[in-house]
């Protein structure tokens, strides 16, 4: 009887799943809360704001205390000695910054002693900047500046350079630090810093969660040089190496073998960002797949057929872990503009979807950009949404008529700025709490033309370290995992052929809208 172990380390939580790969189902789940277990770090929500403008911290120390907890729980719900892989992901963006003690004190922990007190002296920095932090923005001015544009920095690295990206990130530490950069011998991000203390090693960074740090090649999966060098001085000397999502970096740490009653066989495979693990989880990770979560933010994401970057920097271009590359893209007027034209008119959410259904697709020529907040795709700082249409459209006197143009807006927008990743997909997953509305759901797939399914797989990050794990450790197929763990719903919602052409036309008005932004 053989399992396979995931972990996220998210957020607000340090996650774990466990996986039975005979019976092809999942043995326990366990989460640890930091602001719940761990409440002397004073981080409520996992992190905490620091002294300047947009700073937020975490505290590295608190993630391995809750690993400590956490396999404290997880020995009491089923038999680890029956593990055989382990992989896993962490927030992206996060970074570790230790010193020359690393080194040492990775490979020799103290089964006696707690994870945070013998890494406590390793740390050349207390705190964590993670993906919330903003403050960098003269530092990827400067970044940009160094390398000529945005374009070629997104060309190299998939992103236009990102506040809470890495990169950026070092550079501020190396300005501000004078003293702890010079101290600090390895700089990991969290996915890396996790691998290396389940595998007792000095771990590699993979190209799914190096691709976020505005400092990787993607055509290579190298540290670029023009990048690095434009970001801090000796900073390759500080940086892991890069290998691909399918590497075993080694056996687990004696320290989990002698205090958790794992076998000293278990085989670790290098951890990822939580997106490319959430891509795995959701049986989304080869191309022609497509993820759609409908959430505060709308988030698209997909496998790529052949890597490419968004030629006007809205997009995101990571490592795909099952090989080649995946693209992420967020739209910041998700929900909150879905709700936003509910309340405008006291609408409750059944309410809502009776004006959807009683207004015809393309709703009579009536188009809207639904950016109530500043949006990033496109870039969009505007005092509120852009209408165009009739009188009584434009003067928001028709409820349904806007509540139909904010829909067909928010998914034909996507559509526009998701074109760029030359792909074609064949079904798109959905999740988030709008997908639940099955008329709201239906214009997506009349607008896409592809046929949608709502997923119902819970902790895909996790579940995607556990399904890696087994595929390339144990040899387990990547569809017989993907069949036996990503339930998805046995609905499948088809697109009306018929709309094709009329959605083609609004998508064409569309266009017309943004080029006028």
């Amino acid at each position: 009887m053989a399992y396979s172990l995931g972990i996220d380390g998210s957020t607000q939580s340090m996650s774990a799943i466990v996986i039975d790969l005979d019976k092809g189902d999942v043995v326990c789940e366990c989460a640890i809360n930091f602001g719940e277990r761990l409440p002397q770090y004073n981080s409520p929500n996992g992190f905490f704001n620091g002294e300047s403008s947009n700073e937020v911290y975490s505290d590295p120390l608190m993630w391995l205390d809750a690993i400590d907890l956490l396999f404290e729980e997880l020995k009491e719900l089923c038999d680890l000695s029956k593990v055989e892989a382990i992989s896993g992901a962490g927030q992206q963006h996060g970074s570790v910054y230790l010193n020359a003690q690393w080194l040492k004190a990775i490979s020799h922990l103290d089964s006696e002693k707690t994870l945070s007190k013998q890494i406590k002296p390793c740390l050349s920095r207390p705190h964590s900047p993670i993906w919330m932090d903003t403050s960098t923005t003269l530092e990827c001015q400067e970044i940009t500046q160094a390398l000529g544009g945005n374009d070629i920095i997104c060309q190299k690295s998939g992103s236009v350079a990102i506040e809470r990206f890495t990169g950026p990130q070092i550079r501020r530490f190396y300005k501000t630090s004078l003293e702890a950069y010079p101290n600090t011998a390895r700089i990991h991000l969290v996915s890396s810093f996790l691998c290396s203390i389940f595998s007792g090693q000095d771990a590699p960074i993979d190209t799914g969660d190096g691709a976020g740090m505005n400092l990787m090649n993607l055509k290579s999966n190298t540290w670029d040089d023009d990048l690095v060098h434009a970001t801090a001085p000796n900073l390759l000397d500080k940086l892991p190496d890069i290998v691909q999502g399918e590497t075993i970096v080694g056996k687990i740490s004696d320290y989990f073998v002698k205090k958790y009653g794992f076998s000293e066989k278990v085989s670790v495979v290098v951890f990822t960002g939580d997106n490319p693990s959430s891509l795995v989880g959701t049986a989304a990770s080869t191309p022609s797949k497509t993820v759609i979560s409908l959430g505060t933010s709308d988030t698209f994401f997909a496998a790529m057929p052949s890597t490419v970057s968004d030629p006007n920097g809205f997009g995101h271009v990571f490592g795909n872990p099952s090989g080649g590359s995946m693209s992420l893209q967020c739209f910041l007027n998700g929900s909150l503009a879905r709700e936003y034209v509910k309340d405008k008119y006291e609408y409750s959410w059944d309410q809502f979807t009776d004006a959807l259904s009683e207004t015809p697709p393309g709703c009579n020529g009536n188009y809207m950009l639904p950016f109530f907040s500043p949006e990033i795709s496109p870039l969009y700082n505007g005092n509120g949404p852009v209408l165009k249409g009739t009188s009584i459209f434009e003067n928001w006197r028709s409820p349904k008529l806007a509540i139909r143009a904010c829909i067909e807006g928010q998914f034909m927008n996507m559509k526009v700025h998701t074109d760029w990743m030359q792909m074609v997909p064949e079904i798109i997953y959905v999740t988030g709490g709008a997908s639940k509305n099955t008329t709201i759901i239906q214009i997506l797939s009349d607008i896409f033309q592809a046929d949608v399914q709502r997923l119902e797989v819970s902790g895909s990050v996790a579940l995607g370290g556990a399904i890696r794990a087994a595929q390339h450790c144990l040899n387990h197929s990547l569809e017989s995992l993907e069949a036996s763990f990503c339930s998805n719903s046995s609905e499948v919602i088809k697109p009306n052929e018929s709309h094709k052409e009329l959605y083609t036309k609004a998508i064409e008005e569309i266009e017309s809208m943004l080029l006028v932004l």
